[in-house]
């Protein structure tokens, strides 16, 4: 990749849980290319990782707020800019969560103020995070939001439950805010459909390792793995993509449009 490719640009990065996770790799990588950021989190998740390790490698602070609380969320913009010096160019909201997923309840047997709350942190925080930017006008002209989403917003995969319906309205979020924001400020908005990824919230649902390898199975180039996806939300932060917006970016080694594999058709063949 193209040295200081995000030079001069910055922002906020949510998420940063510990160093599997994709956003704590981004935020390496927009380090390494130039730009000059907050990392946020929710208290709890805090608690949780290890991000005070990233903030020092970075050269930045953590401002903690909840992504439901629209008070935190201006909170949030008012420190970052102070810190910063200026506006944002690049959003990445890398937020979800399922206590219905959690605590192990299947989708015919779900807890709705759980599916709530599932909803809220995963992806109606997205639009509350727009929905305060474009209140404050503190998005540049031609910035970048990212959000991060999964195939199980379009395709049934039985142990995503509630949480492939959050990934839906966040890319539908995507798509609403993207036609607006894109009116206003030419800021672009999209979302990226990464491939299942060994973090520490994909690891903790049921069944992940063996879906893990047959989405490997499945891919003419494999899984895609965090660093790989940290790469294109740099790419996406970055003035080589002014024109991409409104869309659903599958970042998955080709698994989203491959309908069988020669291996899979191998282990059927005799059967």
């Amino acid at each position: 990749m193209p040295e200081n490719l995000l030079k001069g640009k910055l922002g906020i990065i949510t998420g940063a849980l510990d160093e599997n996770s994709i956003a704590w790799k981004a935020a390496l990588k927009a380090h390494e290319q130039g730009a000059k950021f907050v990392l946020t989190n929710a208290p709890i998740a805090m608690r949780m990782g290890a991000i005070k390790e990233l903030a020092e490698h970075c050269n930045t602070i953590i401002i903690p707020a909840d992504a439901t609380s629209l008070e935190d969320i201006e909170k949030l913009y008012a420190e970052s800019k102070e810190y910063l010096g200026g506006n944002f160019d690049f959003l990445l909201h890398s937020i979800g969560m399922s206590p219905n997923i959690r605590k192990g309840r299947s989708y015919g047997d779900l807890n709705y103020d759980w599916v709530n709350k599932s909803y809220d942190v995963s992806a109606i925080s997205f639009h509350k995070m727009m929905h305060i930017a474009e209140k404050m006008d503190i998005m540049n002209e031609w910035g970048s939001i990212l959000g991060l989403s999964y195939i199980a917003a379009q395709r049934v995969y039985p142990f995503y439950t509630d949480m492939a319906d959050a990934k839906a309205l966040l890319e539908s979020i995507a798509r609403g805010y993207g036609y607006r924001y894109g009116k206003l400020k030419k800021v672009r908005v999209n979302t990226i459909s990464q491939s299942p990824t060994k973090t520490t919230a994909g690891t903790g649902i049921g069944g992940f390792d063996a879906f893990y390898n047959f989405a490997e199975s499945m891919s003419p180039l494999g899984n895609a793995s965090a660093e790989a996806c940290a790469d294109y939300i740099i790419t996406m932060f970055s003035d080589l993509t002014r024109y991409v917006t409104m869309q659903n970016l599958f970042h998955d080694g080709g698994y989203s449009t491959t309908g069988i594999s020669e291996e899979l058709m191998e282990q059927f063949r005799d059967l």
